[in-house]
């Protein structure tokens, strides 16, 4: 059925609107994606914070002209639609459709994205979407921080014990 061109407009200019808040976006290839697994899928991004809109390709490119991101726009094949976040964990997007698509083997795909104000491509985006939550990464610095001092410390209870 086609799409009226005031629904058009309506669309072009909410996908201008998530591109412009965003801080990442994330180009994600459905396919044989049941509507409950949708809903699912829905469900666990937004829990992260991610929003997720299914779009024409059409459409969708019109909005991405108008944000003038470096370099060139990856290939969207198939059915396509957006997940991003406006949040500080910029790596969501990617993460949470590369963790869903895990357990769907072969719905869902990334395509590629936007990170950085910057296209990204598919290989660029799996690579992204394998980095740890942020939480994640800062227990793993304070464990680089404190591994010599403890390291230190047991050095100076062991000398201590052969003192005594």
């Amino acid at each position: 059925m086609a799409i009226s061109k005031d629904k058009k407009r309506t669309i072009v200019a909410k996908l201008t609107d998530a591109f412009k808040e965003a801080s990442s976006v994330a180009f994600v290839g459905f396919s044989k994606l049941t509507v409950k697994d949708a809903s699912r899928l829905r469900t666990e991004l937004s829990q992260k914070g991610v929003s997720y809109y299914v779009a024409k390709k059409s459409l969708l490119r019109l909005a991405l002209e108008k944000q003038g991101y470096e370099g060139r726009s990856p290939e969207l094949p198939g059915e396509v639609a957006i997940a991003w976040t406006t949040g500080e964990e910029t790596t969501a997007p990617a993460r949470g459709v590369y963790e869903f698509g895990t357990k769907l083997k072969g719905a869902l795909s990334l395509l590629g994205g936007v990170f950085g104000g910057a296209f990204a491509d598919a290989r660029k985006m799996m690579e992204i979407a394998t980095i740890p939550p942020l939480p994640v990464l800062r227990g793993m610095f304070v464990n680089v921080i404190n591994s010599p001092i403890q390291r230190f410390a047991i050095a100076l209870n062991e000398v201590v014990k052969t003192k005594n």
